[in-house]
């Protein structure tokens, strides 16, 4: 054969040299004219198909599902299965490679990931993907597990036990923690005493030899268990800001395990195992008194991002530990500017991506504050409004075009006012409260007290009755970027293939997380984040387990797509533009992106029938 084969192309990308010869020798050249039906419905296929040139189009009741161009490969899984379940068709003139099913079948028993790559469904195209991280990336540290960082020993005492005692045990152990076991409940509580709870016990007043430990335990303690990824502890240890967490395994409902704790991991220790700086982030913004260190701290995340990206650390945790360092920046900006009784009698909150713990690179405001009802405000309670956006916007998040934030009255209401907002948003639907609707259904309080936010979302669920036509019209936003016929062709265009971009959040991401959306309203879930929403979905039953799991790689594999086109853009110093080049993807990212774009297609449909939006004005 020519030895232009390329074996860089996904799945040949995964083949060794003695694989890459038997493909060699056993490959030959087929030509089909534009119209001519390649593999039909039914048939029993003999090859693979590895295309040349030209485009080949597959079709299912009629309609173009997927296009395959240069280099694509068709079609693996009717070889596997023995049976052709699609039309593929010459859209024009078409040169390919056909590979006999003989070979096939011998390079998938000798090399899994080539199996996986060819026929397997997303997820298992994932998983192949992952199994073929280099192992710096296997290793990424955020994605060992807590019981292979160094996890101190555990010491109890007993909650009668005097102070004296404890440190005496501190000494003794070389410790600076004991966790406390109070026998006297029912059931037993444990709790933790650390050395900085010795300040208090010595203000106290109380002779240390008589002051028991129970009374300056910690019995509200946090736990992780040893197969849980360090980041994931990490993001615990932001979110609760402790500085050590208990490492033990958990009973069915989420209670500690009394007898299979492990020990304690401590924030220093996990440092010094992992490779990145998300903690001390944290603590520079919390501890920072004006907001020119928090500027300073705001800097370091999008870097932070960068490290954990290059280090293959998962998207998904990426956004997680993102989430909590923004919502502590927020936070300590709100506190900085606002008074502590505007602080006490409100609640900031953030929504869109943010919200739904989804936002990675720094995109528009969107955030809203609730007073509570019969709060009387400062008189410069606008000022202070219009200082906050400012500030963030000088942190590097731009201010919303839509204006959804809390420099905007519509954002900046008492309880009652939101409440009532938000019904005229439900029960008089346009399309603008509906987008209205859709935002603040993602939510998320960062500041204050959360129990408005609460109040005001838990009655607005209250109103979400069997209202067939507003829950049509709320899904039928997932139209509002139709794909048109011909987009299987734009995504692979051949003249223009080099200026072709995919605005990944108006193809991709917006329908499946706006259809989740819908969905959760109707099941009136209090859930914000997606993955979250398409669990409660499955288990209640309303998504099929695998459509679940196709719709949440799809969402990670979108993210982690739009976050390495932003981080090249910041990396040239060009603005983050949430836009994907086409002509830039590898082979195996534009094999996912058509996988990927097909759930979400399948997903259309889904909605379409349950909604019913064929019929909606």
């Amino acid at each position: 054969m020519p030895s232009a084969f390329n074996f860089l192309a996904s799945p040949f990308d995964s083949l060794g040299p003695d694989e890459q010869r038997l493909v060699r020798d056993s490959v030959d050249i087929a030509y089909f004219p534009a119209g001519e039906t390649i593999l039909d419905v039914g048939l029993v296929p003999t090859h693979l198909f590895v295309i040349i040139k030209g485009v080949v189009q597959q079709v299912e009741g009629g309609e173009v599902i997927n296009t395959y161009s240069i280099d694509d490969c068709f079609d693996g899984r009717g070889l596997v299965a023995e049976r052709v379940s699609s039309r593929f068709v010459a859209a024009e003139e078409v040169v390919a490679y056909q590979l006999a099913k003989k070979t096939v079948s011998s390079l998938i028993a000798s090399n899994a990931t080539f199996g996986a790559m060819l026929f397997s469904d997303l997820s298992n195209k994932l998983s192949a993907i992952s199994a073929r991280k280099s192992q710096h990336e296997l290793q990424s540290l955020t994605m060992a597990r807590v019981d292979e960082a160094f996890v101190r020993p555990a010491h109890f005492v007993d909650a009668d036990t005097d102070i004296v005692s404890v440190v005496k045990l501190f000494q003794a152990e070389r410790t600076t923690t004991v966790l406390v076991r109070d026998r006297t409940c029912d059931p037993p509580r444990l709790g933790i005493f650390t050395h900085t709870g010795l300040q208090r016990a010595i203000l106290s007043g109380i002779p240390l030899g008589e002051l028991p430990v129970r009374d300056l335990a910690n019995f509200s303690v946090i736990a992780v268990r040893p197969s849980d990824q360090l980041g994931d502890a990490l993001a615990v240890m932001i979110r609760a800001r402790v500085h050590r967490v208990v490492v033990a395994e958990l009973t069915s409902d989420g209670a500690i395990d009394s007898g299979r704790i492990a020990g304690v991991l401590e924030a220093m220790d996990l440092f010094s195992f992992l490779s990145n700086h998300s903690y001390l982030i944290s603590i520079q913004i919390i501890g920072s008194g004006d907001i020119a260190g928090l500027a300073q701290a705001a800097l370091h995340i999008n870097r932070l991002i960068a490290l954990l990206h290059q280090s293959g650390t998962k998207v998904s945790l990426i956004a997680t530990l993102v989430q909590e360092l923004n919502a502590r920046l927020f936070e300590r900006t709100w506190q900085l500017i606002a008074p502590p009784e505007l602080v006490a009698n409100s609640c900031l909150f953030v929504m869109g991506s943010e919200g739904r713990g989804e936002q990675l690179l720094k995109t528009d405001q969107d955030n809203g504050l609730i007073l509570r009802d019969g709060y009387a405000p400062p008189a410069d309670l606008v000022e202070i409004c219009q200082r906050f956006s400012a500030a963030l916007r000088d942190f590097g998040y731009p201010e919303c075009p839509g204006n959804i934030m809390v420099s905007n009255a519509v954002w900046r209401q008492t309880a009652g006012d939101f409440g009532r907002t938000a019904r005229q948003w439900l029960l008089l639907p346009s399309p603008d409260s509906l987008m209205s609707l859709a935002i603040f259904i993602d939510a998320h309080a960062v500041c204050g007290d959360s129990g408005l936010l609460e109040a005001v979302r838990g009655e607005l669920f209250g109103l979400v009755t069997d209202n067939d036509a507003m829950l049509a019209r709320f899904a039928s936003a997932i139209n509002s970027f139709a794909e048109s016929g011909g987009w299987w062709n734009r995504l692979l265009s051949l003249g223009e293939q080099n200026e072709e971009v995919l605005d990944l959040k108006k193809a991709g991401i917006f329908p499946l997380v706006h259809g989740v959306r819908s969905m959760a309203l109707e099941q009136r879930l209090a859930e914000t984040g997606t993955v979250a929403r398409i669990e409660r979905l499955v288990g209640g039953g309303k998504l099929t387990a695998e459509m679940g799991a196709d719709l949440a790689d799809s969402l990670h594999f979108f993210m982690g797509l739009k976050l390495k086109a932003g981080l090249a853009e910041i990396a040239s110093n060009h603005p983050v533009s949430g836009v994907i080049r086409v002509s830039k993807l590898s082979s195996l990212d534009r094999d996912l992106l058509k996988d990927t774009l097909g759930v979400v297609k399948r997903f259309r449909a889904l909605l379409r029938q349950r909604y019913h939006l064929d019929m909606v004005a």
